[in-house]
């Protein structure tokens, strides 16, 4: 996200013009309460000596201690993706969140990589609790212990606090038969009601795209907005709503401070005006904290000796960037497509970008470990097979390809097959051409196709890849990274770089 250009002093300054009185009015009472929203922890580790729980931790304590009337709060995803929770679904992640609790966590799409039932008990499991108003059973019941707005009363100042969820992800992960309300008319509805309720302060937490973080904004429902989801740091206020999008991991940090004028009209009816000052914490200069430092190298420990086992050397460079792997063809991508292919005999494979997570590049003649794949592919997911005629393939790729202007994670990549496709066509008229083993795709033609069990049951819209014959379901596939681990072991080395596998035209 970009930070609108906008200065806080010029909103600061608009806010007087709008009429928010900035001074304190007769007889007034001042309170300082502290937001401290974090959102988007995915390592349990620091990474270049930079965020993580551990500092994470050390920045929550020391605010609280600076300030008891602060609120610390999570704006989703914590218990996916990474190298640990590939094994232990997220518990390490409770562990280490429970050493300093959220006053509220909102759960995000990761929340539900592992399926709701691990979300429910790693849920009761929390020293904290959780809330989202979006969320319910499929017959729109209550979650229980999935609680909803939560009004606090910090020193004298009722605030209300708005939990909601990303909609979006039931396409993005597997949250089984839940079902996800609108997340900008129904936090929209729910701030005004809380605010009719009586509510001082509205504070929207939640994880969704910046989109609707400025539909939210734009409704001039909520006093602040916390939000997470686009793993970039940003501050803003218009002279309404004061905006904090935070980072990921922890790595940087923003607290925003409100100063609160609780007073009286002339007719004695109760007054609030409040004004915000937003702070930035680089948590390079933070000292991690002790006791959750100890629980971080304890995990470590458990992964170094099975996850640093090299198995060959790339030959070739290798880039898994998010813009690269969500965007175009990758080695990164070809070899995990390879790789699946190549475990199960198939004609083809396909897995989908946002699968792949480390986010990093690999020089030629990089030697690669069991860590490094599981970076790749923390999710966990299975290697599925089925069968499916021509054109539900072309349908899934036409899926693949019609969010790539929006970096979504649904970009396919691709093994047995070649493809092109033209951007700037409607999305669901995109792909020109399609090979299959040197002759073009027969949309009669049954096709035995790899890929995983989260695309397979639709996740990342690829709702085209069911209805065929299951071969190998997702309770008796192999893990994914597993056979791209053997993949590589088999030979010692990775030879494929990018080979035109997809090609653009019409740019």
């Amino acid at each position: 996200m970009t930070t609108p250009s906008r200065s806080l002093l010029s909103c600061l300054a608009g806010a007087t013009a709008l009429g928010l009185s900035l001074s304190a009015p007769a007889f007034a009472e001042t309170v300082k309460i502290t937001l401290l929203g974090i959102g988007d922890i995915y390592g349990f580790a620091e990474e270049d000596g930079r965020g993580g729980p551990a500092r994470l931790n050390a920045v929550a304590r020391a605010e609280r201690a600076a300030n008891p009337n602060t609120l610390y709060l999570f704006n989703g995803d914590m218990l996916s993706p990474s190298i640990l929770s590939g094994f232990d679904k997220g518990q390490n992640m409770i562990d280490l969140t429970n050493v300093v609790p959220f006053d509220l966590a909102v759960p995000g799409n990761h929340e539900f990589d592992f399926g709701p039932e691990n979300f429910l008990e790693k849920m009761k499991g929390s020293a904290y609790p959780w809330a989202a108003i979006n969320i319910t059973n499929v017959d729109g019941s209550a979650i229980e212990g999935l609680g909803g707005v939560m009004v606090k009363d910090v020193a004298g100042v009722k605030i209300a606090l708005i939990p909601v969820a990303q909609d979006t992800s039931p396409e993005v992960s597997s949250t089984g038969d839940l079902k996800f309300l609108p997340t900008v008319d129904t936090g929209v509805a729910a701030a005004e009601k809380a605010r009719e309720d009586g509510a001082d302060l509205v504070v929207g937490v939640v994880q969704t795209n910046i989109d609707n973080d400025r539909k939210m904004i734009g409704s001039g429902a909520f006093d602040v907005i916390l939000s997470g989801d686009d793993h970039s740091y940003g501050t803003f206020y218009d002279g309404i709503t004061a905006y904090v999008e935070t980072s990921i991991d922890g790595r940087f940090i923003a607290p925003l401070d409100l100063t609160v004028e609780i007073g009286a009209d002339d007719e004695g009816k109760r007054t609030i005006d409040w004004s915000p000052m937003f702070r930035f914490i680089d948590t390079a200069s933070v000292t991690p904290d002790p006791e959750t430092q100890a629980l971080v190298d304890a995990f470590e420990a458990k992964l170094d000796a099975e996850l640093n086992v090299e198995i060959g050397v790339t030959e070739v460079a290798m880039d898994s960037r998010r813009n690269i792997i969500r965007g175009e063809e990758s080695a990164m991508g070809n070899l995990i497509s390879d790789a699946i292919r190549a475990a199960t005999g198939a004609d083809i494979a396909i897995t989908n970008g946002g699968g792949i997570r480390a986010d990093r590049t690999y020089d030629a003649g990089t030697k690669l470990t069991r860590r490094d794949i599981l970076t790749e592919l923390p999710f966990g997911n299975t290697t599925v097979v089925t069968e499916l005629p021509g054109s539900q393939i072309l349908a899934a790729l036409e899926n693949g390809f019609s969010q790539v202007e929006k970096g979504a994670g649904r970009f396919p990549h691709v093994s047995g097959m070649t493809v092109v496709y033209d951007p700037t066509a409607p999305a669901g008229s995109r792909v020109t051409e399609v090979m299959v083993a040197g002759a073009a795709l027969d949309i009669d033609k049954v096709y035995k196709r790899a890929t995983n069990n989260f695309i397979l049951d639709g996740g990342d819209g690829y709702t085209s890849l069911g209805g065929g014959k299951v071969i190998v379901d997702a309770g008796n596939g192999n893990l994914m990274a597993n056979d791209v681990m053997d993949y590589v072991a088999s030979t010692g080395k990775v030879t494929v770089g990018i080979e035109g596998r997809i090609k653009t035209v019409g740019q």
